[in-house]
């Protein structure tokens, strides 16, 4: 294989790793941002709608092969691969800016479900449209071993995905990995105030009223001779 080719095999697998990365991250760090896109509460429930999300992400697959497909056939491999990589950004950015529960209520379910509609649509593009580009771009005599890219890159993109997460749980501590923190650092302010304020108040007494003069009614009485 000459050089050409392989500059080939190595944009179609880095295109097709980048897709497979944002797909994986999301079930990577689900575990983090589960709570701020739902009721608090439950955890577990928040994890399962969470994880509801991720799967309505597969049901767009077969759409975004079908569509994105009749795409590559009609403008090229090129301008499928490029729609494919678009689309998986736009929905990364949703992601980004959704807004959590507390402030959207489940507005910001609703913007997370779209972007992994997109995701689903762009991945299902991504993996037929490498796979058939990776197989053009090559020998006649070296397709299988070219082809092979899009599944090594697949994997490669999960194996990121995890390492940056290994790689950010050994850097940072828990409460800031959760994007939830900072919220329920809020929510427990107020039973942290009290016990400020009453260490405070120990610390502060009023001073004491001074107590009213002496008459010669109060004084000590003089005993009788």
């Amino acid at each position: 294989m000459g050089r050409q080719q392989w500059k080939k095999i190595w944009v179609g697998s880095a295109g097709n790793m980048v897709e497979w990365f944002d797909w994986f991250v999301y079930a990577s760090f689900a575990t983090y941002f589960a709570g701020s896109f739902f009721p608090s509460g439950n955890p577990t429930a928040q994890l399962m709608n969470t994880a509801g999300i991720f799967a309505v992400g597969f049901f767009m697959r077969p759409v975004g092969g079908w569509l994105l497909g009749r795409v590559g056939d009609r403008k090229g491999r090129k301008a499928a691969l490029t729609l494919t990589v678009s689309l998986m950004s736009a929905s990364a950015v949703l992601i980004a800016i959704a807004p959590t529960y507390g402030v959207a209520g489940y507005g910001g379910a609703a913007v997370l479900l779209v972007a992994r509609l997109l995701q689903g649509l762009s991945v299902g593009g991504e993996y037929a449209a490498s796979a058939t580009y990776l197989t053009e771009a090559s020998d006649a005599d070296r397709r299988g071993f070219a082809s092979s890219f899009q599944y090594v890159s697949m994997t490669a993109g999960q194996l990121l995905g995890l390492g940056l997460q290994i790689v950010l749980q050994r850097t940072m501590s828990d409460d800031t990995l959760h994007t939830g923190a900072g919220a329920s650092r809020s929510s427990s302010a107020p039973s942290a105030r009290p016990s400020s304020s009453t260490s405070a108040a120990t610390c502060w007494r009023p001073r004491s009223t001074p107590s009213p003069p002496r008459t010669a009614s109060s004084g000590p009485t003089t005993r009788a001779r």
